[in-house]
């Protein structure tokens, strides 16, 4: 699936929205997911559906790294540490990115 640009303009009240806290949301109509749908979630990445758990590597990192990760761990658990550093850093992309395209599709109309 391609994401196009729609030519139509927002009809979103961004000053209202900008305003509004958490609290002013309005969630009454959505309900609360399950631990049985989150169970059956499934990833995707690009469309394609990504496999649950984990997969071997090999990976040559500097020694800085490993060392500061280590120190973090105190010596154990310190690849547990790289991989939830590797997704936040993930996680914050795709969000950085996501708003910077959303923000520039705004300004332009």
């Amino acid at each position: 699936m391609k994401k196009g640009l729609t030519s139509e303009d927002s009809q979103t009240d961004w000053d209202r929205i900008n305003k509004m806290e958490d609290k002013d949301i309005d969630l009454s109509d959505i309900p609360e997911i399950t631990e049985e749908q989150f169970a059956r979630a499934q990833l995707r990445v690009g469309g394609k559906p990504i496999p649950k758990g984990k997969v071997r590597v090999n990976i040559l990192l500097d020694a800085s790294v490993v060392a500061y990760f280590k120190s973090l761990a105190g010596g154990r658990g310190y690849q547990t540490l790289i991989n939830q550093a590797l997704k936040t850093n993930i996680l914050h992309n795709d969000m950085e990115n996501t708003l910077r395209r959303v923000i520039r599709e705004e300004l332009k109309k």
